[in-house]
């Protein structure tokens, strides 16, 4: 049993980075690129309405506030390990190094989840940007290929189908290369992130300009109260559940942070950064903060807005929910700029599942170059240097889930697996401290007890804050990760079972 604790030297990382066959073709701001292509798009253009209705009401502010703090100290923890073990495999491999086998295959098991149910969620939520899209040209889909079964109300067969077509594409996309896959990615970040910057000058305008928004006595109305009273409603499930209050802006803050987890794919991608030991920390760091300052931004003008309690799914807007940023302008009379927003969103969301893809592919790499996975997730394309065999895989059960899954339930999923990820990384980073006082690190957290400490109580106390069904689900499948491990993954293991391997490095 003790073989499970094994740690992997830092010496076989050197190893293999020597060995790696990936192309070194990021550099910092092609790394920043990535991280705010993966952070901006869920958060503030679908999660912004399901959080104010759900959870906080206009205090959703101060729930991006909380969420951001705690991927701070997370982010720290990251770049600190970035810049020791820059290698494909982010979390998964930091913990391999501090913590042991048994742990990195928990991690990875997580991250997994994480990656993959970010990808279903925000592939559905760019559905129904792109359904509001071709309204623009009046062009209407059948209501049975743009819902899922749980949500469609007519009868016979139905699927998200522009869900389904959009992962086939960005799949194709992610074989083709790494450096295509940026430069993509780099053009649809200055776009979303000029809409963005666009949404929070209009609403700004909207209203100050507006007297029934704002006037100089009582300031914006739909911000009064800030803080709502606690109150029970009915959730997405149908269950009755407290929203608002303190206790709302806590759920708030574990609802929507896998809106944040775009600052870790950095890392997922230091096996194809040029200089990563300084680079990545830089990216990680700077893609969160910029990120977490327009989310507050954008989170106050949305409420300023549209009162909150008009993201009911069952109330006078039944669609806004699902594309709160586009139909907060449209109620407000402003059109063109709901047409903007609807653009932009049905661009920029592209960016976010392919990064989130992207990370998710390399995550394959490292877990198989170490045995814990079979080789095939690790194969490289002989010309595009890409793990084509594991994206095309993963593309087709991403397409598939996304067409026939309600986003609220992959939303929860993927907050957890990004909080337990972000927890052990904390926690690696305290027990490399101890063991490895002398390591170089060309990035070394400030303050490290204080940070981990904080890092691991403002995250274990969001995962008890996500629903219980999300909770349910989770166990589940860590439960499904250990069976896989035991019956697969140690057996396999290269640090186990050196001897299998001895004549194949």
């Amino acid at each position: 049993m003790s073989k499970i604790w094994v740690k992997k030297p830092l010496s076989a990382y050197e190893a293999d980075m020597k060995k790696s066959e990936l192309k070194k073709v990021l550099g910092k701001w092609s790394l920043t690129a990535i991280g705010v292509g993966a952070i901006i798009g869920g958060g503030i253009f679908v999660l912004t309405g399901t959080g104010a209705y759900y959870h906080a009401g206009p205090a959703l502010a101060i729930s991006f506030i909380i969420a951001g703090i705690a991927c701070v100290f997370a982010a720290l923890c990251y770049a600190e390990f970035a810049s020791i073990i820059p290698v494909e495999g982010s979390a998964y491999a930091y913990a391999y190094g501090t913590v042991g086998e048994i742990f990195a295959w928990a991690m990875g098991w997580c991250l997994i989840l994480e990656y993959a149910m970010a990808s279903m969620a925000v592939s559905v939520s760019w559905s129904g940007y792109f359904n509001k899209f071709l309204k623009i040209f009046n062009i209407h889909l059948p209501a049975y290929l743009t819902s899922d079964p749980s949500s469609y109300t007519g009868d016979g067969f139905s699927m998200n189908l522009p869900a389904f077509i959009l992962v086939l594409l960005i799949t194709a996309l992610l074989v083709k290369g790494t450096k295509e896959a940026a430069g993509a990615n780099n053009l649809i970040v200055l776009m979303k992130t000029s809409a963005v910057i666009f949404v929070i000058i209009a609403g700004v305008y909207i209203i100050f300009s507006n007297t029934d928004l704002y006037n100089a006595v009582d300031g914006v109305k739909n911000w009064k109260p800030f803080i709502p009273d606690q109150v029970q409603i009915k959730n997405s499930e149908g269950d009755m559940v407290s929203a608002y209050g303190i206790k709302g802006i806590i759920s708030g803050a574990a609802a929507i942070f896998f809106a944040y987890i775009g600052f870790d794919a950095v890392s997922t991608q230091a096996g194809e950064a040029i200089n990563p030991k300084k680079d990545v920390p830089f990216a990680i760091i700077a893609s969160l903060l910029v990120c977490t300052a327009l989310y507050i931004c954008v989170s106050l003008v949305l409420t300023g807005m549209m009162h909150y309690t008009d993201f009911n799914p069952e109330g006078k807007y039944p669609d806004a929910i699902k594309a709160p940023v586009a139909y907060a302008f449209e109620i407000a009379g402003k059109h063109w700029a709901s047409n903007v927003v609807t653009i932009a969103a049905t661009v920029g969301l592209i960016s976010v599942v392919m990064v989130m893809m992207m990370g998710q592919s390399r995550i394959f790499i490292g877990m198989a170059k170490d045995g814990l996975i079979p080789k095939f997730f690790g194969d490289l394309h002989p010309k595009t240097k890409t793990p084509y065999k594991g994206i095309i895989l993963l593309g087709i059960v991403v397409a598939f889930i996304a067409a026939f899954t309600p986003i609220s339930t992959l939303a929860d999923m993927t907050s957890f697996g990004t909080l337990f990820a972000f927890t052990l990384v904390c926690i690696a980073v305290w027990v490399m401290r101890k063991k490895e006082p002398n390591l170089i690190r060309p990035f070394k957290v400030p303050a490290y007890k204080i940070v981990v400490a904080l890092g691991v109580f403002i995250n274990i106390y969001l995962i008890f804050n996500l629903s219980a069904h999300a909770l349910e689900l989770s166990a589940v499948w860590l439960f499904l990760g250990g069976l896989v491990y035991f019956l697969y993954g140690k057996s396999n293991s290269k640090l186990n079972n050196p001897e299998k391997y001895q004549n194949q490095d």
